[in-house]
C-alpha cells in the first residue's frame, strides 16, 4: 500500500534536504559510532535503517522489546544486509544497571540517540502507567544524558513532540519538561532535538490498528473531528537524523507547514485503507452495530466502520510544531524548520521536579492529581484536559 496516498500527499518531505547534505550526512555517518536508545520501536526502527546504509563504524542499539529487535535485524539483513562496522543489538532497558554495564564495557559513542518514549495519551488515565510515562521520558533522559556525557559522546539527540508545544495532556507535558531538562544539559553537552507529527501506522498507532482489524476481521473505529498532520516512518527517521548530525546545540527541528503537509482525518484515512483493499466503508451508527454486521458485511465486501466524535481526555484540537514564544530559523533548509534555544532553564524549578517525583515514588501508592499538580508547577500555562473518558473505553 502507498502511506504517501493514504495520508493524503503525493510525495516525501524532506528528499531536497537529505539529497542537498547527503555527502555530508554519509561522511559523518560513515567515521563515526553510534548507539540508538529506544531503537527497536518504528521511530528508532526508522532512524536504526537511516545510519545503517550509510555504513557506521559502530551501530549498537538497544531496546527492551526483544521480538521487536529481532524483527529490526532480520528487517535490515533482509533489505540493506550488512556493513563493515560493529552492528549489535542489546535486549536491555536504558534506565538498568545492564545498560551502565554497557556503556563501561565499550570505547564509547560519538552520537546517542533516545527515540525510547511512552508515547499514547491513554497512558496518563491511571497514575501507574503515569508514573511509567515520566519515567520514561523525562527521568530515564536525565540518566542517559549524564552517562553519555560522562562516557565522552559528542552530542546527545533525543525526540520530542509536536504535542510539547503548548500541551494538553500529560505525554506532551513530560516532553515539555524533558526539553527543560535537555536545556540544563546543554551546558555540558551538544543537544538537538524533533518535534514531529503523527508517525504514519507506527507501532501501536490507530493506523496501525487499521492493520490489525483488517487481519482479524474486526470493524474499524476512528474519529472524523481530530485532524493531525501525519509524516511516513522513514520521514521520521530522516528528520531525527538531520537533527542529530546537522542541528546546532539546542536545535529543535520540525516540519515546515507547506502544501506537501496538511491535516487529515482519521476518519478520512480509513476510507482511504478501505478503497486501496478493494472494501466499500460502511459506516454504522454505533459500536454494536459495527460489532454485530461484521461478517455479514465484510462478506458483502463492505467494511463495518463507527466514526464518532472525540470526547477523550487530552485529545489537542490542533496541531502546532512550535509557539509564538520561541525563535525560529526558516531559511536553512528547505523542508525543514528550526527553533534555536537560547540556554535558558530555571535551575531551582528542575531540582524541584527531580526532588518532588523522589517524593512521589517513594509513597506506597500515587496519585495522580500529585503528579497532574506538579506538571502543572512546571508548566503554569498548562491546558490539561481532562474529560474523564479515556481511549481505553472505545473500541
Amino acid at each position: 500500500m502507498n502511506t504517501l496516498q493514504l495520508i493524503g500527499r503525493d510525495s516525501p518531505l524532506f528528499d531536497a534536504d537529505v539529497l542537498g547534505h547527503a555527502q555530508q550526512l554519509s561522511a559523518l555517518v560513515a567515521g563515526s559510532r553510534f548507539l540508538v536508545i529506544g531503537g527497536a520501536g518504528s521511530i528508532g526502527q526508522a532512524v536504526t535503517r537511516e545510519i545503517f546504509k550509510r555504513g557506521p563504524k559502530v551501530l549498537h542499539v538497544v531496546d527492551i522489546s526483544e521480538n521487536n529487535m529481532v524483527e529490526l535485524v532480520r528487517d535490515i539483513r533482509s533489505t540493506l544486509g550488512y556493513i563493515d562496522g560493529d552492528f549489535s543489538t542489546f535486549a536491555i532497558d536504558c534506565g538498568s544497571r545492564e545498560f551502565e554495564a554497557l556503556l563501561n564495557a565499550g570505547s564509547g559513542y560519538d552520537y546517542v540517540l533516545n527515540l525510547s518514549a511512552l508515547k499514547h495519551v491513554r497512558s496518563e488515565k491511571d497514575p501507574f502507567t503515569l508514573m511509567r510515562l515520566i519515567e520514561v521520558n523525562v527521568l530515564n533522559t536525565i540518566k542517559t544524558i549524564e552517562l553519555t556525557r560522562t562516557h565522552g559522546a559528542r552530542k546527545y539527540f533525543c525526540v520530542s513532540t509536536d504535542k510539547a508545544a503548548n500541551p494538553v495532556n500529560m505525554m506532551g507535558a513530560s516532553k515539555r519538561i524533558m526539553e527543560m531538562f535537555l536545556m540544563r544539559a546543554s551546558l555540558d553537552l551538544p543537544i538537538s532535538t524533533a518535534r514531529f507529527a503523527n508517525v504514519a501506522f507506527s507501532d501501536g498507532s490507530l493506523l496501525h490498528g487499521f492493520n490489525q482489524r483488517f487481519a482479524k476481521r474486526q470493524p474499524i473505529s476512528a474519529p472524523n473531528d481530530v485532524r493531525r498532520y501525519f509524516v511516513t516512518p522513514q520521514e521520521s527517521g530522516e528528520l531525527c537524523l538531520l537533527s542529530c548530525l546537522l542541528g546546532e546545540n539546542r536545535d529543535i527541528f520540525f516540519p515546515k507547514l507547506s502544501q506537501h503537509l496538511h491535516l487529515t482525518t482519521f476518519s478520512d484515512i480509513a476510507v482511504r485503507y478501505l478503497n486501496e483493499l478493494g472494501f466499500e466503508p460502511y459506516e454504522c451508527a454505533s459500536e454494536d452495530e459495527a460489532r454485530d454486521r461484521a461478517s455479514e458485511l465484510i462478506n458483502r465486501k463492505k467494511w463495518p466502520c463507527y466514526f464518532f466524535k472525540s470526547d477523550t481526555t487530552g485529545e489537542k484540537d490542533f496541531e502546532e510544531f512550535f509557539t509564538d514564544r520561541e525563535t525560529l530559523d526558516m531559511a536553512r533548509f528547505d523542508s525543514v524548520g528550526v527553533i534555536k534555544n537560547a540556554s535558558a532553564f530555571n535551575a531551582a524549578l528542575l531540582q524541584h521536579f527531580t526532588e518532588t517525583m523522589a517524593a512521589i515514588k517513594a509513597q506506597p501508592s500515587w496519585d495522580k492529581a500529585e503528579m497532574v499538580n506538579l506538571f502543572n508547577e512546571m508548566i503554569p500555562d498548562f491546558a490539561h484536559k481532562e474529560t474523564g473518558k479515556y481511549l481505553d473505553a472505545r473500541m
